[in-house]
């Protein structure tokens, strides 16, 4: 057979090179300051620490400025704006997130200025979210940004996406390459595979039920914060039992809740509403899938542009993440908190599951249902909250329980709906309780078993 390709040393390299660096940056589990991480997690915290208190007032600077920029685009319409393609697109949004960002602005200048109602810059709210969240969603987004096309841009997807595409379309009927964003995500940090799914969706590797099924489903929370929620309940010396309970939780939670409403409604279109070409995945007859996947990534690799249109697409990445994506976890996340602490309506929601929990058996049910549903607002509050709990069963199943719920609105729910996966804050919310209804039996179930 003459038609084989060959492909010539500096397309191998192409491939081979900068898809090695990424995957030692954003996939390689390393021991740092006794926890398991990432590299990119590293030097994000590093620039963290480098930037120390002045990080709070760039963050301030960065709301406040694409709140202006966004009123300036959608009031005055300047033509430098408007012309160009990238800066219409990040400033010219629709008025419910012009409004969204100019909320944002507003809260972040009362909290950073310490003035205006302390509901909204308490330590438990606003300022919260500005001095816990935003510094390191900052410093995640600039690095993991940048490096990104390392990953996207020269044939991982590809090699991985063929190789993996025999385990994700029959379990979980998706492409393969989403193995990669969820590795991301477990390894490294959720945004970071929202950031990712997001990216491919806009350039049509994911229909609009597979970015949204993505997107809430393995954007999964990270090994080091799933430490940080173990300790923070007091029940460290069983992180390996927790973690995998998560694991299994989060796999069961995985094949079922997209087969159910809102995802299973989602149409298989792409970005643009053209159907999913079937035959994307087809590997050709008489080719090996390690060899067909090889094939895929150079012919990726060979039609990567060079280094200066790398850096620019990092550079776009950075400015589209930061400056779209941190006003709206500022907005978003504070509401959020706000209705979490002032008011009774997480306790209500609540309520319904306390027969649920009594099924189980789970002791305490009555003050572990008032931690259910506030994990919507933010991951963390549950094991807060759950600390006060005397039985060491209840405050197991309520600290997995919120790592598997997954969306929270101070992160994962504000970057979802500032990102162009087609979710909304309804939708969003109705996926929450699903998780939470698939994974609490088997939490519980597995909590028995252990205690």
């Amino acid at each position: 057979m003459s038609e084989k390709q060959t492909h010539n040393v500096k397309t191998i390299l192409t491939f081979l090179i900068p898809s090695l660096i990424g995957l030692l940056l954003f996939m390689t589990p390393i021991s740092y300051q006794d926890a398991i991480t990432i590299p990119i997690a590293i030097v994000s915290k590093g620039l963290q620490a480098f930037l120390g208190d002045a990080i709070t007032g760039i963050v301030t600077f960065v709301v406040v400025a694409t709140a202006i920029a966004t009123l300036i685009a959608k009031l005055i319409k300047p033509r430098i704006i408007i012309n160009s393609h990238f800066f219409n697109a990040l400033l010219n949004v629709s008025p419910m997130w012009a409004i969204v960002r100019v909320v944002g602005a507003v809260f972040i200048v009362l909290t950073f200025s310490g003035i205006g109602p302390e509901a909204i810059r308490s330590g438990d709210t606003g300022a919260l979210v500005l001095n816990d969240l935003l510094p390191v969603l900052f410093c995640v987004f600039i690095f993991a940004g940048m490096l990104l096309p390392l990953l996207l841009n020269f044939g991982l997807l590809e090699l991985f996406g063929t190789l993996l595409t025999k385990i994700m379309r029959p379990v979980f009927n998706l492409p393969g390459r989403s193995a990669i964003d969820c590795m991301a995500s477990w390894l490294g940090d959720g945004s970071v595979g929202i950031l990712m799914t997001s990216k491919q969706y806009e350039s049509r590797f994911y229909t609009q039920r597979e970015a949204a099924v993505i997107g809430t489903t393995f954007s999964a929370v990270s090994i080091t914060f799933s430490l940080v929620v173990i300790s923070q309940v007091k029940l460290e010396h069983l992180f390996v039992p927790f973690y995998l309970t998560v694991c299994l939780a989060g796999i069961v939670a995985a094949i079922i809740v997209p087969k159910l409403p809102p995802l299973s409604w989602k149409k298989d279109h792409y970005i643009d509403d053209t159907p999913r070409h079937p035959d994307d995945e087809v590997i050709p007859q008489g080719k090996g899938v390690f060899s067909w996947g090889i094939e895929q990534a150079l012919a990726k690799a060979e039609k990567a542009d060079g280094v200066v249109h790398t850096l620019k697409d990092g550079l776009k990445n950075v400015i589209d993440m930061v400056f779209g994506v941190i006003p709206v976890v500022m907005a978003i996340g504070t509401i959020a908190l706000i209705i979490a602490e002032y008011t009774p309506i997480f306790d209500y929601l609540g309520m319904p599951f306390i027969p649920l929990l009594e099924l189980l058996q789970v002791p305490e049910a009555t003050e572990a249902s008032k931690t259910i549903v506030v994990g919507f607002a933010d991951m963390f509050i549950p094991s807060i909250l759950a600390s006060s709990i005397e039985s060491d069963m209840t405050r197991f199943i309520i600290a997995a329980m919120s790592v598997t719920q997954l969306i929270y609105m101070s992160e994962v729910g504000a970057l979802l709906i500032g990102s162009k996966i087609p979710v909304n804050i309804l939708e969003l919310f109705v996926v929450f309780i699903l998780r939470t209804l698939v994974t609490l039996p088997v939490i519980a179930g597995v909590a028995h078993l252990i205690f």
